[in-house]
């Protein structure tokens, strides 16, 4: 078996797929189509190359190390279980794709709708074949985010953006409460990885932690899965696409919920408080749900509660959790997709010929759409359980498990619940066929009166799932029954499970009994409902009242962010002086808690006298601060005393023997000193004064407590033992890291992934900063009354100075980043060094001549670099994985060359290039956009200080 397959599957429609379709789109519609079909049918064949194995219980596993020490890696495992979902996902996705073709007016964007599905459709897979809680936690909340994108591809309709935000606003808590249960799962059994946890049950029952773990997980699979309380989101994401709603609601999105806990049903078996909880809101959910969809007038709102009602019958099985249970809920995960599927690209036809899916002008359409009604009849009396369907099969497995499982009074309430459900299921699926095609006039209130069939290849993945409906109804052994025991025994992780046989007749007993109830009844029921159009006048929203779930999440978001409005309108004053002050005391109180309790005084440890260059040093800080405080409504002065403190902090270094920190200390000196000055011109040119006198005392108090407070603490520590781990990095510095310099070897290598989290917060920021200064012209107006500084060219000396500078400043340049992992330097000092020298020329040459000979107008050069910077640096980490090393291991040779002699070469060179490529883009994009001339003006008064 080739386990390299798994993350190709993943990455095909990831990468390959979104990519493709935006690019054929340039072509034609059928190329882009064709594009999207073969990606998503590609990865499918590629999962039937591997089901022969998988389903006689073997595993695919494919492992890559990233964070190891946290138990956090790139881990895939193809089961039975995931196979199931991944060829669901896959095999009605390219049906999917196909039908999306036919259905989306050519004025709507094709490639943006396969782009889109595309990243859903890998998100889907990601879950399906992640081995570890985190890694699914992220497909997870990829699914959330693009079906967000998906529900309001319409961006002119309201609705959509109404359910789009809906939906990712429940998905998304319930997502950060699952984050939190894998991480007590975590704690509790030292892993992430699913199949170590799955074979740690008693270990994990046993935990006072495993109580709040369940609960959190639940909140996410139920939040995904549209279970009651949180399913009336599903409903409000109707105003999605059609094809999207088909794919939603049968293969991918709402079955995430179900898939988790599928997956993690091992550690979840034999506890009550599991199986009480999940199977009493499965079916409630399973019932509640079928009574709404009987009087929802939206052919798509019908087919959304009847979506939640059959994923409550799945929940439901789930929590009964035996054997044959389980099995009944993977033979029914994959009949409701058939069904689903088909039924919603049937509403999708009856809406792209009509003109509508609204229920009251539907009516006597069978003439008009002689086939589509046909499939429906098909695929509604799959969904209604009906004899000789699929739906029938497993709705009669769900029965026998609920009567074999539960006892006493809960059986005798549980079976007339499941039956009532059953018999809503008939009287809705009754009403979407005889309502839509039979009741009424022949298209008496239908908007198009010329509605036909549509063309053949918007039917036939309708005609495809319609046909599996029945086929597996009259065939299940032959056709589904292996792999339906092998999803059991991957699921409950009992290789020795004989297997369920599924077959057409059991005989005569009390679950076809509830069978025949259900559907006589719901006959009955809705026909007794249709008399006299009973049906349309009963309107269940005025009996709900206030206690329907749209209207509690809308007043909830409604009283939060009147709640928000008004924090902030206390907090947020527009005063830096204010933001300031809350922050040093917020700060003072979280470090003080926890020392109260703490012995805070001197250590034992043995003092040194200070030598005398400390205490110049000393006095020389203390002198500088005492300026800027004396200073500080003087911005200019205030910002060159600080550049001045800085000098002093680089001569501590260098005192202290630490060459690496003063050469940082002093570039970024510079350069923040240069920032520092060229944004004043946005602000006038001094500090507003303190309102009061009892305001200055009351920020010299809080300042004073505060310093005396970290330098407190500072004395308690240098005056007390400690085990210090530098002997490590000192040791291990040159034969792990393959440098003498260890300050370099922790940042590019121990701490490497540290470092590459910094450059990106770095380009975050300078690309940050471009956005919001869009718009503003930064240099001194009669409305900043700042600073007329401008970057004109200047002198003709300076100009002349700064043609050497550049060169030799390269060279210079060069030379530190070359000796930076044995020697003093590295990728950011030489970043900083070269964007000291651009910044120069900026000075030198006017800031349009300077861009001009770089070709870097708009920044755009230094948006680049930073984009490069940080892919460099990312593919360094990522090449290690191809030698099984984790994420950003660096490697070292020696080679012997003609010219040089004997080299030393790293890989840590080729991540220190990215870290200089970022911090050369981010300081001179910051740089660019300060000193803009081209900016619109800024008009507005200023923001407060």
């Amino acid at each position: 078996m080739d386990t390299s397959v798994l993350p190709i599957i993943i990455l095909l429609p990831l990468i390959l797929g979104t990519t493709l379709v935006s690019w054929l789109k340039k072509f034609s519609r059928g190329v882009t189509a064709l594009g999207a079909i073969g990606v998503s049918l590609t990865s499918f064949i590629l999962l039937l190359t591997q089901a022969k194995p998988v389903l006689n219980g073997s595993a695919l596993v494919q492992h890559w190390q990233w964070l190891p020490q946290v138990g956090i890696d790139f881990s895939f495992r193809l089961d039975a279980l995931g196979l199931i979902f991944a060829l669901l996902i896959t095999g009605i996705g390219t049906l999917i794709y196909i039908y999306a073709y036919y259905y989306l007016n050519p004025k709507n964007s094709l490639s943006k709708l396969y782009a889109l599905l595309m990243l859903f459709m890998a998100a889907m897979l990601g879950i399906s074949l992640s081995n570890n809680l985190i890694i699914l936690l992220v497909f997870w909340e990829l699914t959330s985010i693009s079906s967000f994108l998906l529900v309001g591809y319409w961006s002119n309709y309201d609705a959509a953006q109404r359910g789009a935000r809906m939906a990712l606003t429940i998905t998304g808590m319930g997502g950060l409460a699952m984050l939190g249960g894998f991480i007590l799962i975590g704690q509790i059994t030292g892993t992430y990885q699913i199949d170590q946890i799955s074979g740690m049950a008693q270990t994990i029952q046993s935990s006072p932690l495993f109580t709040p773990a369940l609960l959190l997980i639940l909140l996410g699979a139920f939040t995904k899965s549209a279970q009651f309380p949180f399913h009336f989101w599903l409903p409000n994401a109707m105003a999605a696409p059609t094809p999207v709603s088909a794919y939603l609601h049968s293969a991918t999105m709402v079955k995430a919920g179900i898939f988790l806990l599928a997956r993690l049903l091992p550690i979840f078996v034999g506890s009550a408080l599991y199986h009480n909880l999940v199977t009493t809101i499965g079916l409630f959910t399973l019932c509640m749900a079928a009574f709404f969809a009987i009087f929802k007038e939206d052919l798509k709102g019908l087919l959304a509660y009847s979506t939640i009602s059959h994923l409550g019958l799945i929940v439901c099985l789930l929590g009964i959790g035996s054997p044959l249970a389980v099995a009944a809920a993977i033979f029914h995960i994959i009949n409701h997709a058939t069904f689903k599927a088909a039924l919603f690209m049937i509403a999708g036809i009856i809406d792209h010929e009509t003109g509508t899916r609204d229920l009251r002008k539907l009516s006597g359409i069978w003439q008009l759409l002689p086939f589509t009604a046909t499939l429906t009849m098909i695929t509604a009396a799959s969904m209604a359980g009906v004899p000789l369907t699929n739906g029938f099969l497993s709705k009669e497995m769900f029965f026998t498990e609920l009567l074999a499982n539960l006892s006493g009074g809960a059986v005798i309430l549980a079976a007339i619940i499941a039956t009532l459900a059953g018999l809503f299921a008939v009287a809705y699926s009754t009403r979407l066929v005889h309502g839509v095609f039979f009741d009424g006039d022949i298209g008496k209130k239908v908007p198009n009166k010329n509605a036909h069939e549509p063309p053949i290849g918007m039917r036939a993945p309708a005609i495809l799932l319609a046909t599996l409906c029945i086929l597996v109804g009259l065939l299940p052994a032959l056709l589904v029954e292996n792999i339906v025991n092998a999803g059991t025994r991957a699921s409950t992780q009992l290789p020795q499970f004989e297997g369920v046989h599924l077959a057409i007749w059991h005989g005569f007993n009390l679950p076809l009994l509830m069978s025949a109830i259900a559907l006589v009844g719901g006959v009955i029921f809705y026909f007794a409902l249709a008399k006299n159009d009973r049906i349309r006048e009963i309107d269940l929203d005025p009996i709900l009242g206030q206690f329907q779930g749209k209207l509690l999440f809308e007043r909830f978001l409604k009283n939060l962010l009147r709640l928000s409005r008004k924090i902030k309108a206390k907090t947020e004053t527009g005063s830096l002086q204010n933001y300031l002050l809350w922050i040093v005391i917020f700060s003072i109180v979280m470090v003080t808690t926890p020392l109260l309790n703490q012995g805070l005084t001197t250590g034992t440890r043995e003092l040194t006298y200070a030598p005398l260059i400390a205490i110049v040093l000393w006095l020389l800080l203390f002198s500088a601060c005492w300026m800027m405080l004396w200073f500080h409504h003087e911005r200019i002065k205030a910002v060159l005393i600080s550049g001045a403190i800085g000098l002093v902090v680089t001569m501590v270094f260098v005192t202290l023997s630490a060459p690496d920190l003063a050469l940082t200390q002093i570039t970024v000196d510079v350069v923040t000193t240069v920032l520092l000055l060229m944004s004043l011109s946005l602000l006038p040119q001094l500090t507003p004064y303190e309102s009061s006198r009892t305001r200055r005392w009351r920020d010299a108090i809080i300042a004073i407590s505060a310093g005396l407070g970290i330098g407190w603490i500072v004395w308690l520590m240098l005056t007390r033992d400690h085990n210090s781990i530098s002997w490590f990095f000192v040791q291990q510095s040159l034969p792990l890291g393959g440098g003498s310099n260890i300050v370099n070897v922790i940042l590019v290598d121990f701490r490497g992934f540290d470092t590459f989290g910094e450059i990106t917060v770095l380009g975050i920021a300078a690309i940050g900063a471009l956005c919001l200064m869009d718009g503003m012209r930064i240099h001194g107006t009669s409305i900043t009354q700042g600073l007329t500084y401008r970057f004109n060219p200047s002198p003709l000396m300076f100009r002349m100075a700064a043609s050497w500078i550049l060169p030799i400043a390269l060279v210079v340049s060069l030379y530190i980043f070359l000796r930076g992992h044995n020697y003093p330097g590295g990728g950011f000092i030489a970043g900083l060094i070269t964007a000291m020298a651009l910044i120069i020329q900026y000075m030198a040459l006017g800031q349009d001549q300077a861009e001009h000979m770089l070709k870097a107008k708009s920044g755009r050069l230094y948006e680049i670099w930073i984009g490069l910077g940080l892919l460099i640096a990312g593919l360094t980490g990522v090449a290690a994985w191809f030698w099984g090393r984790p994420f950003l291991t660096s490697a070292h040779i020696y080679v012997d060359t003609a010219i040089f002699g004997k080299m030393h070469l790293a890989s840590a060179a080729a991540f220190d290039l990215g870290v200089y490529a970022t911090v050369v883009g981010a300081t001179m994009l910051l740089i660019s956009v300060l000193g803009d001339s081209r900016h619109s003006s800024m008009s507005g008064p200023l923001p407060k200080e």
